[in-house]
């Protein structure tokens, strides 16, 4: 045992010798990345900084399975599954029962975003066999605005593609099969459009490394977005895709007509707007070099293109989650090309990676110091004790209908509304496009928490109830109204 002990103590001594100051740079800044975005994300959402979209019905929704119900949000309206297949979320249950707090989530996604530093390390070790690049990686990966933008805009599963997509990555240039079918079933996990990337993986693995691996990718990515889209969410919402809409020239049916018989058409919708800067603040932060041989970079050509393609412009705008999956694609790419070029060319070029991440950082990402700063929330505004103290006059088992900022720290119930919902339809049910009708529930409400002034419809819609109910606690702030009896 003591000679065991010994040798084990040998290990950990020799392999502690083995670090160097480019990993002491690449982890600390990954900790300080990590902790600094738990902090202010928990802050904000502390300092009433969140909503229900897209943050309380998430956090409804995994508090339900956690106590052993189905996962229907009252707060959207529809199954949570039903809204996207982010099956992602079932392991986050087993912390519910142990964690009361209701900044799980940001932290979870804080941590997750920050992991994607790994297996960028790993990764540019294995393709150029230097720890300098490495770090150079690392700094990219974490400077992109599109990672701090997605860790800042309330919670998303979707930021767990960037640890998950650098993972598959990393597995499949290294022929780490195992490894690799873990990452792309977790992939496909995060929601039902990442087959996707997917698909494009597979084609990638088909053509550079192993083509049965990669047609069996293939094969069950288009499985699993059928059985998603048509079983799935089909059962639970009654049809295969809510987002139809999103789709230009009428619909799948008026978008392929167009992309066949007017093709200028199509590109002149690609290249409109912000689209044009969408795409260079993408591929800017690593100087573009992923371009140079750009067989990694092309793997998110299909999900970047369903983005372009989009009418829902936060589709195409770098503040928002559906970005953060091109981040270690691109700085992965950057890599790739890098070690496919001559030697004495790649400390140049890795230069041009740290000198884009650095400037595109102070233009763009909403980090300390740098030139765009997010909006802020503090948990010591007295309107956030005011909320607090409203909020614990209303029972926890009451059917609630509250003003959205409080949603987020009250969607722990089984029934609760954003207000003017159910008095008045919004962006609620399988069709969220359904507004105006009051809904058949309306009259069960109980309690409704709102703000002491209101304006425009949301006043409106007050006026018409208000006769229903009687205020029972009120501050400078908030005002609780409870239901005649």
């Amino acid at each position: 045992m003591a000679v065991d002990l010994r040798a084990a103590l040998g290990a950990l001594l020799r392999r502690w010798g083995r670090i160097t100051v480019w990993h002491s740079i690449a982890v600390c800044l990954t900790l300080l990345y990590t902790g600094w975005l738990a902090v202010r994300t928990t802050r904000n959402h502390f300092g009433l900084g969140t909503s229900a979209y897209d943050f309380g019905l998430y956090d409804q929704g995994v508090w339900l399975l956690s106590q052993g119900k189905a996962p229907f949000v009252t707060l959207m309206g529809r199954n949570l599954f039903g809204d996207h297949t982010s099956f992602i979320l079932l392991p986050l249950v087993p912390l519910y029962w142990v964690v009361g707090s209701t900044g799980l989530l940001f932290v979870v996604q804080a941590i997750a975003l920050g992991l994607g530093a790994l297996p960028i390390w790993k990764i540019t070790r294995h393709l150029l066999g230097s720890l300098p690049m490495s770090c150079i990686a690392v700094v990219a990966y974490l400077l992109h605005p599109a990672l701090t933008y997605t860790g800042l805009e309330n919670f998303h599963p979707d930021a767990a593609l960037a640890p998950l997509i650098a993972w598959a990555l990393y597995a499949g240039i290294t022929y780490r099969w195992v490894q690799y079918t873990f990452a792309v079933l977790l992939i496909l996990a995060v929601k039902e459009d990442t087959a996707l990337f997917v698909v494009a993986l597979g084609a990638w693995v088909a053509l550079r490394r192993d083509r049965q691996i990669g047609l069996l990718t293939i094969f069950g990515a288009v499985w699993f977005a059928v059985l998603m889209l048509f079983a799935v969410m089909r059962g639970i919402v009654g049809v295969p895709y809510r987002n139809e809409w999103r789709l230009p020239f009428g619909g799948f049916g008026g978008l392929i007509r167009t992309a066949l018989t007017r093709p200028d058409k199509l590109i002149r919708h690609l290249v409109d707007g912000e689209r044009p800067l969408y795409l260079l603040q993408i591929l800017a932060p690593v100087g573009f070099v992923a371009l140079l041989r750009p067989e990694i970079a092309l793997l998110g050509t299909l999900p970047l293109l369903t983005n372009l393609v989009s009418t829902f412009w936060y589709q195409s705008q770098i503040e928002y989650h559906y970005a953060v999956q091109f981040v270690p694609i691109v700085v992965i790419g950057a890599m790739f090309a890098i070690s496919r070029v001559a030697e004495h060319l790649r400390s140049w070029m890795a230069g041009l990676v740290l000198v884009g991440a650095l400037i595109c950082a102070v233009a763009w990402t909403p980090l300390p110091l740098m030139r765009v700063q997010a909006p802020t929330w503090t948990p010591r505004h007295p309107s956030v004790s005011a909320a607090h103290e409203a909020i614990s006059r209303v029972p926890h088992d009451s059917v609630v209908a509250a003003y959205h900022t409080l949603t987020a720290h009250m969607a722990r119930r089984e029934r609760i509304y954003v207000f003017p919902v159910p008095f008045r339809r919004v962006l609620y049910g399988p069709d969220v496009f359904a507004k105006g009708d009051r809904l058949p529930f309306a009259d069960e409400v109980q309690f409704v928490i709102l703000p002491r002034e209101l304006d425009g419809e949301a006043e409106l819609d007050w006026q018409r109830e208000s006769s229903r109910f009687e205020v029972v606690y009120g501050n400078d702030w908030w005002t609780v109204y409870e239901r005649l009896r």
